[in-house]
């Protein structure tokens, strides 16, 4: 495994290779961009923001969508995948946005948590990209990344991932190093033979993992 300072390197080598990133999420209230991060469950960014436009035109807010015909909602995220229960989670979701929490999502990982379809990765995004806390998600790219990388050993929990980035990388780094390693993902593939692998950065931590295993 790599070191901690190893490992800030490694993401400091991402975050110079990709330069400025953010997010790809299309959304224009804290409500629709929570929307959007719970129909992104193992969907593209870019399979998102082709729905939610209309969506989001025929239900702006929380009142609308709660008053939604769930099958008019299947039809318009269908090609997001997993249509069924996300159509049915994010009415139930508006319904207690607005009647419980008149119309604002929660800005604790507890309070977005209790939401129909919103697990620990969709709070974490919510709370880093709209209210600008130091949180840190984990999705499959971050996860193939930290493994591939030496960064965790390869049986590593979601969780797991998440606290040992958040253990060594200062918080006001948090939302680069996410969005970094997302795009950084995009790029090359975790899943290559070390004999076939084309980055630098892989080559480079392969070297830095044989290093200090010789060392113990």
């Amino acid at each position: 495994m790599l070191k901690d300072e190893q490992i800030v390197w490694a993401i400091h080598q991402m975050e110079t290779e990709m330069g400025p990133v953010g997010p790809s999420l299309d959304s224009r209230t804290p409500f629709q961009y929570l929307v959007s991060v719970i129909l992104s469950a193992q969907a593209t960014d870019v399979s998102v923001n082709k729905v939610t436009p209309v969506l989001f035109e025929r239900y702006p807010d929380p009142k609308a969508l709660m008053m939604a015909d769930v099958e008019d909602v299947e039809r318009l995220i269908k090609s997001v995948g997993l249509f069924h229960n996300k159509a049915r989670n994010i009415i139930k979701t508006a319904r207690i946005v607005h009647e419980e929490l008149n119309d604002v999502v929660p800005t604790d990982r507890k309070g977005i948590m209790a939401l129909p379809g919103a697990g620990r990765k969709t709070a974490n995004v919510v709370l880093s990209d709209v209210f600008d806390q130091a949180t840190f998600a984990v999705d499959t790219h971050v996860s193939a990344i930290s493994k591939r990388l030496h960064f965790i050993d390869s049986a590593a929990t979601p969780l797991q991932v998440e606290q040992k980035i958040v253990g060594v990388l200062p918080p006001d780094e948090l939302h680069r190093a996410h969005h970094t390693m997302i795009e950084f993902g995009r790029k090359y593939s975790m899943k290559l033979a070390p004999a076939k692998e084309v980055c630098q950065l892989i080559i480079d931590c392969d070297r830095l993992d044989e290093e200090n295993e010789g060392l113990q």
